[in-house]
């Protein structure tokens, strides 16, 4: 349900801009973590349910190391999750006090799933010499769930933001309201929280699979690496085209629930039937100057017909409308990145199933090692794309953002804070991460010895 606007004015805030940027921050910092979160735990337990089949203790050893990987970002998580939620709270109080009744369930069901999560990701790890070992399995499946439902129910109240339902206005404040149809009777909620999940394999799978590419390229290459890099790669290869498909199903819905946010994205100045598709160029204010056109390409992506009417921006004021050029060059970077990932994919995924063999090549090795940091590019520019597509608005059409931004000050003094302290969480995650992968397990040595020679 779309209400009215007028019970919401702005807030007499300079630092809006500010403000946005904290959450901003804060979510490119976060959102890489919860793909390990969606996609890491499966990727162990695969590891470790070959073990349980095979008998070979190279899975084990694969698993039992990657779990100690899995619960280190798993902490780092809970700093940057603690940090969002302390964000919504102080710098968007019009937000929260508006509709925490809405989408407030959404929050608390993420927090039984995190504690779930937290207790079962220590049984996990510290268990591995105290369970037997199908015991030991079954006690890392909580945690893959847990970290599936902990994202669903985040993305369900993004949903609602992006389409919000289930609840009518007064006073400026929600009332009547029916959180669970507004959550997950969303028609948002689906297609953005199946985006999400493969966006997590996509993210998770390419970048550890570039740090065994790398390791390829200076020479470590037994059979420990190559068993690591085929779960992980095969999990971002299948994961990657089938976003082009998502995608599809994505802009769709923002055609008909969002013609704005679609006009953003393609620059579209008028409203048009049959309206052209632009490769590259800039937005002047009207039309995009520079690019390469397709024409009837837009109508026929976002609806499936060639000559399909395309709302443009013109439909609302400019105050209504959102900075085009940020969000136009935020979803062709996605999108340009997103299918030199699926290439990446379908090619690894040609080679190893027709030759039953990893690729050779060392450039394919040097396009694994740069779409690691471009996935992650391509996971914020989307986040950006959804985002900052949406404004003027919080919650689109129903309040804007400058009405739900804190009155108060020292928001600079904040930010500052808030790029020291993720820095040096950056710093120390690097470091750990760097101490967990050469300081071995126990008996690795021994184990990696015979397999190396095996292999």
């Amino acid at each position: 349900m779309t209400a009215a606007t007028g019970g919401f004015g702005p807030v007499d805030q300079q630092y809006l801009f500010e403000a946005r940027q904290m959450q901003a921050l804060s979510l490119a910092v976060h959102i890489p973590l919860v793909c390990f979160g969606i996609a890491f735990p499966p990727m162990v337990l695969f590891a470790e349910w070959r073990y349980l089949r095979t008998g070979d203790m190279l899975y084990r050893l694969l698993a039992r190391r990657w779990s100690k990987v899995m619960l280190a970002l798993f902490a780092v998580g809970v700093v940057t999750g603690t940090i969002l939620s302390f964000e919504f709270g102080m710098l968007w109080p019009g937000f929260m006090a508006s509709f925490g009744n809405v989408f407030g369930l959404g929050f608390t069901l993420e927090g039984f799933s995190f504690f779930i999560e937290a207790i079962f990701i220590g049984i996990y790890v510290y268990g591995w010499d105290r369970l037997t070992p199908w015991r030991h399995f079954a006690s890392g499946i909580p945690v893959v769930l847990a970290g599936v439902t902990g994202a669903l129910f985040v993305i369900a109240v993004n949903g609602w933001m992006n389409h919000p339902s289930g609840f009518r206005l007064q006073d400026g404040r929600a009332v009547d309201v029916h959180p669970w149809s507004a959550l997950f009777g969303n028609a948002y909620f689906w297609h953005e929280f199946v985006h999400m999940y493969l966006a997590g394999y996509v993210v998770a799978g390419f970048l550890l699979a570039g740090s065994y590419a790398w390791g390829f390229l200076r020479g470590r290459w037994g059979r420990y690496e190559r068993a690591a890099l085929t779960i992980v790669l095969s999990a971002a290869a299948i994961a990657a085209p089938l976003q082009a498909v998502i995608g599809d199903w994505v802009a769709r819905e923002v055609a008909v629930g969002q013609p704005v946010k679609l006009a953003a994205l393609e620059g579209l100045g008028q409203t048009t039937a049959g309206a052209p598709e632009h490769l590259l160029g800039w937005y002047d204010g009207q039309r995009v100057v520079g690019g390469i056109g397709v024409p009837r390409m837009l109508s026929l992506l976002a609806f499936h017909d060639p000559n399909a009417t395309v709302t443009g921006l013109s439909s609302v004021p400019v105050t209504d409308q959102p900075p085009v050029n940020v969000v136009r060059f935020a979803f062709q970077s996605m999108v340009g990145i997103g299918t030199l990932l699926a290439l990446l994919g379908a090619l690894y995924l040609y080679v190893r199933l027709r030759r039953g063999r990893l690729p050779r090549s060392r450039w394919f090795y040097r396009g694994l090692v740069a779409a690691g940091p471009l996935s992650v590019v391509a996971l914020i520019a989307g986040w950006i794309t959804t985002e900052v597509g949406r404004q003027p608005w919080v919650v689109y059409g129903v309040m804007r953002t400058s009405g739900a931004v804190t009155g108060a000050t020292g928001i600079p003094v904040g930010y500052g804070t808030l790029v020291a302290v993720y820095a040096a969480l950056a710093i120390l995650v690097g470091w750990l991460l760097r101490r967990l992968r050469r300081v071995p397990l126990e008996g690795d040595s021994r184990v990696l010895e015979g397999h190396n020679r095996a292999g």
